[in-house]
């Protein structure tokens, strides 16, 4: 894609492949793909409409051009901070909620980094289940550095890097590149360029079809469930779940496809 957008063309780019993929580019290269309220509410409305969509399996997250996302647009920001608090509140809630809607899909989602994914482009990257990234990739929470925090962001940076990183990198505002940012697992993979990552995706998005839609789901807000909780206080819970999910027809159709040698319904082939 080239590195300015083309009049009339959507600030997201929204598909589905073939494979029940739906792939989401953030398509305003000339400004880095940075955010502004128009994007955060098309990302908002496509992030809605994947929650119910049928047959989406997988849902990718990419940038246009140079960049996955620099983050907030500047214009954005000054205009904001002639905002009325109430007004400022409404409009970081939008991002909130933007943010949580991408956590909360039932699909996989996973970011395929290249170039800058600094501050809300970041969160953007922790804010889903797998992120990959090449090896120019470039991250980092400059908020400080304008006078700001990474408030909204936040939740999901620390999960991915932890307290400790997070203290180095919310407080200095350093920028930081691919290995770093595998070493802190906020990428779950280091590629050469875009081609090898466009490669890993695909084999990814793979291993997501041959599971069952419905046990991915319940699989992710499992981790949510019993995380940070005490072994004890999940117990009865877990139990439950899988006592439940052993009943499910998408559990007896996986026994049986093992058992009869055969690939399951929901895999491909």
């Amino acid at each position: 894609m080239s590195d300015a957008s083309t009049p009339g063309e959507p600030l997201v780019h929204f598909e589905t492949t073939r494979d029940s993929v739906a792939v989401v580019t953030l398509n305003r290269p000339e400004v880095h793909n940075a955010f502004n309220p128009d994007v955060i509410d098309m990302l908002s409305d496509i992030f809605e409409d994947l929650r119910v969509a049928e047959g989406v399996r997988a849902v990718l997250i990419a940038g246009a051009g140079k960049s996955f996302s620099a983050g907030a647009d500047l214009a954005w920001m000054r205009a904001a901070a002639d905002w009325t608090p109430k007004e400022n509140r409404a409009d970081a809630g939008d991002l909130a909620k933007m943010l949580a809607k991408l956590r909360a899909l039932p699909q996989p989602t996973i970011a395929l980094v290249h170039g800058p994914a600094v501050a809300g482009g970041m969160g953007l990257v922790a804010a889903c289940d797998i992120a990959l990234a090449t090896k120019d990739a470039v991250f980092g929470l400059s908020e400080v550095r304008l006078g700001l925090i990474p408030a909204v962001i936040s939740p999901y940076v620390i999960e991915a890097i932890g307290p400790r990183a997070a203290r180095r990198y919310f407080l200095t505002g350093e920028r930081f590149g691919a290995d770093e940012a595998y070493r802190l697992g906020l990428v779950h993979a280091v590629v050469e360029d875009r081609q090898a990552l466009s490669n890993l995706s695909e084999k990814i998005v793979s291993a997501i079809l041959d599971g069952a839609p419905e046990a991915i789901h319940e699989a992710k807000k499992l981790i949510d469930h019993v995380v940070h909780k005490p072994i004890e206080t999940v117990r009865d819970d877990t139990s439950r779940l899988i006592a439940e999910r052993r009943a499910s027809d998408e559990a007896k159709e996986g026994l049986s496809a093992f058992l009869e040698k055969r690939k399951p319904s929901w895999a491909k082939g």
